[in-house]
């Protein structure tokens, strides 16, 4: 069930260009979305914050559902897996044009137009993405083959998201969905051109609903999993916050927000070989850990920033997107070969990452849906020029995901780096 055939520009591109657009709609949904209904039609933070918990939760149960179709699908045929796809991405681009551009006006009726247009675009989004990632786990490999092929997904996806935060400001809304649509069709489209992972044919008794519990039944998943979710919502609740920061405690020009979003994910994706480099001698985990602790001794004087500081705060997003490649490149590598060491590859990888992005998105709702609520319970309002609620942000958006980050380490050392279940190894240059 692996391809063995050398990994090059062409079979990179063909299969990774796809994280491109599932990237570049990703920001706005989960980075720009609240900032954007919160200042253009004034929807209170705790309104906000319940609308994005109560579909990003919905969309985090349903993953694990969407991972198992996926498995069914690549028992069927290459064709089914596509089809499906090509479905869910037309599903998507209308979804999103609709968040963007919403028919109704009234405050009730926007909330609800809200929270339709989020479940069906996310159910659309977490289809894809689900097959996209079981794709390239199925490829195979050894750790520097199975981090090679993430690293081409998340380069891609890095261009993706600089797009994304560049375009809205630059050109407008109108403009980001237009080059979405564009880049979401492009990506479909070189897809079929990837390699292409083996099917063994089954049928669908032998892949019972039952193995969608599968991955709990592993305690290396258990313990990784653990690890990725203390990861995620150190990195959740920034995203979240991030404009906010920006425009109350920074009170910088606009013209600042694209640069330092900009800044943040060139650098990430620009450290993406280094990361490689650095796996294929100390192997994936230890270049987790020192991605992780990098992100904490550069982020945590974010706390100590204020008013004017932009060009402070700039570095800081080019050192934390250094940071976030070791994010990007390793985690998704290491789930990958818990699935190949637990003899589940070829059967169950969309079962895995099902729960894989479910996590992610479950770390996105309660970011949202508790920190929004809770800043406006602490006194904080979009606009605030309050010293007190202007720490409240700093504090919440700066110190609490460090501690959390700190936690990430203690648990990847005690879980995985020192667990005698986990087979860590030097990669191999």
């Amino acid at each position: 069930m692996t391809h063995t055939a050398p990994w090059g520009l062409r079979q990179g591109w063909a299969y990774g260009l796809l994280g491109l657009p599932l990237a570049f709609v990703g920001l706005p949904l989960y980075v720009l979305l609240p900032n954007y209904y919160a200042r253009e039609f004034d929807m209170p933070l705790a309104t906000l914050g319940g609308v994005l918990l109560a579909a990003r939760l919905f969309d985090a149960v349903t993953d694990p559902l969407l991972g198992r179709l996926s498995d069914h699908l690549f028992t069927r045929s290459i064709r089914s897996v596509w089809g499906w796809s090509m479905v869910s991405a037309l599903v998507l681009a209308v979804g999103f044009a609709a968040l963007f551009v919403p028919m109704v006006q009234s405050p009730d009726a926007l909330v609800v137009w809200a929270l339709v247009c989020l479940v069906v675009t996310y159910t659309a989004y977490s289809q894809l993405s689900i097959a996209h990632q079981s794709w390239g786990a199925r490829l195979g490999g050894d750790e520097v083959q199975r981090s090679r092929i993430v690293g081409w997904r998340e380069a891609a996806a890095l261009l993706g998201v600089v797009l994304a935060s560049v375009v809205p400001a630059l050109a407008g809304v109108p403009a980001m969905l237009v080059l979405f649509a564009v880049a979401l069709a492009l990506g479909c489209w070189a897809w079929t051109f990837a390699p292409r992972p083996l099917v063994q044919p089954a049928a669908w008794s032998a892949l019972a609903w039952s193995g969608l519990l599968q991955p709990w039944k592993r305690a290396r998943f258990r313990r990784l999993l653990a690890v990725f979710m203390l990861n995620g919502i150190a990195s959740a609740v920034p995203a979240t916050l991030v404009l906010f920061f920006i425009q109350d405690v920074l009170q910088v020009p606009q013209q600042w927000e694209p640069a330092f979003l900009g800044v943040y994910f060139l650098c990430a994706a620009a450290s993406i070989p280094l990361w490689l480099r650095s796996v294929a001698r100390v192997g994936l985990v230890r270049t987790w850990m020192a991605g992780m602790l990098l992100a904490i001794a550069v982020f945590v004087w974010t706390a100590f920033l204020g008013a004017g500081d932009g060009w402070a705060f700039l570095a800081v997003c080019a050192l934390s997107g250094i940071a976030l490649g070791a994010d990007l490149a390793v985690p998704t590598a290491l789930l990958a070969g818990v699935v190949a060491q637990e003899g589940d590859a070829g059967q169950h990888e969309g079962a895995y990452f099902g729960w894989w992005n479910f996590a992610t998105k479950l770390n996105l709702a309660l970011a949202a849906g508790l920190t929004l609520p809770l800043l406006q319970w602490l006194g904080y309002v979009p606009g605030s020029t309050q010293a007190q609620a202007l720490q409240t942000l700093t504090w919440a958006y700066a110190l609490g995901p460090c501690a959390l980050k700190l936690l990430a380490v203690a648990a990847l050392y005690g879980l995985v780096l020192r667990s005698s279940g986990f087979v860590v190894t030097r990669g191999t240059p």
